[in-house]
């Protein structure tokens, strides 16, 4: 039955609004929230000074894209803006309704106006999956004002929902509810819900629940649930273990704490992998951190500072790459980014190394910080106003550019300090080619 229609009874005169009914419910529609504040996480659109809170305190709401992962509110914050409006809702699902539906939807809308003096609004889930036609079936619809349309989608929509569609709406990213809120909804549920809250039910495995869970609030209720429904009938107080949820779920983590010792046990044999050039011992640490419910951006972020720390010039297109994961693990998340961390991992493991940058950086600020005072030579110094350059300043430098190669022999170090090769490459990969150039122009330093 849809939020906004009429309760019928049925056939032994009930209407379907007992109490009663609620145990044919799964325990995330009968927790949902119906209220704004009632909501857990996108405190960015729900907040004080979120959009759609302000839309709803205004009494209008615009047509709206809700592009967020499974699980992350999409549905619920629809009927929340449908209940807090008085608007009649509608659900479609993309996935088994067509024209004809829509039409249906759009027929009743019209007499519910005209009638009763209500707007519709109508939420699609999966509008991604409705094809060019079906969602041209919306357009006058929405430009009329006849409905009040909340299209909710996982993928990119300014891939899947075609233009003139997408021009009409606004669209508003979803995230991926924190561990903190994840606990927060079942919390909620295990005290709320009449079902959980007269068995007394307690979770002791919540960090193995939330690791499940990965930011999908549905999924983390589903399993809630499955648990539940194993428990021995009549006991009290209802405990939810590890082996009761591994059962349930048919999932066995792997032993990761993201916080304790394993966190950093794994990801030093995770670098040292790759630092090694095997790309295989890699792969098994990073899946073991994936399927741990490791924040894949902290995996990207220790590979941007691996490109530079342990690759370095030997292969200078390794900190690309490194980046590019990263922006991509941002752009995609899990569980696809995976993919690009292979990647990442691969290359990373299987290209030349050198840590000859990071050594270079580590003597040189030992000699900053070890030594005294040290003053720049004048003709290395800026000179932005006509009295320092009475005074030398930029006078007597030889600007490299006007010389063969591209290069003259001067001194850039500070006066008090003879000149030390801090830098000095290795022979792998492309960086063999620096050195035998610093080796011709720099002879003395680098001669040896």
């Amino acid at each position: 039955m849809k939020s906004g229609d009429t309760p019928q009874p049925d056939l032994f005169g009930n209407s379907g609004t007992d109490a009663s009914s609620d145990r044919f419910q799964p325990l995330a529609e009968r927790v949902r929230p119906h209220c704004i504040g009632d909501l857990f996480g996108q405190e960015h659109l729900v907040g004080p000074d979120g959009p759609i809170r302000s839309y709803i305190e205004q009494g209008r709401i615009p047509s709206m894209i809700f592009w967020g992962p499974p699980g992350s509110g999409k549905t619920t914050l629809a009927e929340i803006c449908a209940g807090s409006l008085n608007y009649r809702f509608e659900q479609l699902s993309a996935t088994d309704s067509g024209v004809k539906d829509v039409r249906r939807v759009l027929e009743t809308a019209e007499k519910t106006r005209r009638i009763e003096g209500r707007q519709t609004l109508l939420f699609i889930d999966e509008i991604h999956r409705f094809n060019k036609a079906q969602q041209d079936t919306l357009l006058h619809a929405i430009e009329d004002g006849l409905i009040v349309l909340i299209g909710a989608t996982t993928e990119n929509p300014s891939f899947e929902v075609n233009r003139a569609l997408l021009s009409r709406m606004q669209v508003y990213i979803l995230q991926p509810l924190s561990d903190e809120e994840v606990r927060k909804v079942i919390d909620r549920a295990m005290a709320s819900d009449s079902m959980f809250a007269s068995a007394g039910v307690t979770v002791e495995e919540m960090d193995f629940l939330l690791q499940y869970a990965g930011g999908d609030a549905r999924k983390a209720l589903n399993a809630l649930e499955a648990a539940m429904s194993l428990l021995p009938s009549g006991m009290r107080p209802a405990v939810i273990d590890r082996a009761m949820l591994e059962k349930a779920l048919q999932h066995r983590a792997p032993e990761y704490d993201k916080g304790g010792e394993s966190h950093y046990d794994t990801v030093s044999a995770f670098i040292k992998s790759l630092r090694g050039s095997d790309p295989d011992a890699a792969l098994f640490w990073v899946a073991k951190m994936i399927e741990g419910g490791e924040d894949p951006k902290f995996i990207a972020r220790r590979m941007v500072i691996f490109a530079s720390e342990d690759v370095g010039n030997a292969d200078p297109y390794a900190l690309t790459l490194a980046v590019s994961v990263f922006h991509a693990v941002e752009m995609i998340g899990l569980p696809e980014a995976r993919i690009n961390i292979a990647q990442g991992v691969t290359y990373l493991a299987g290209c030349p190394k050198s840590n000859a940058s990071y050594q270079a950086l580590n003597e040189a600020s030992a000699d900053v910080r070890a030594g005294g005072p040290v003053s720049i030579p004048l003709y290395l110094r800026n000179a932005p106003t006509s009295f320092m350059k009475e005074i030398g300043y930029g006078q007597g430098y030889r600007y490299p550019h006007s010389y063969p190669g591209h290069f003259v022999e001067e001194r850039y170090f500070p006066d008090q300090m003879e000149p030390k090769a801090y830098y000095r490459p290795s022979s792998e990969g492309r960086e063999r080619f620096i050195r035998e150039r610093l080796e011709a122009l720099w002879k003395e330093r680098y001669g040896s």
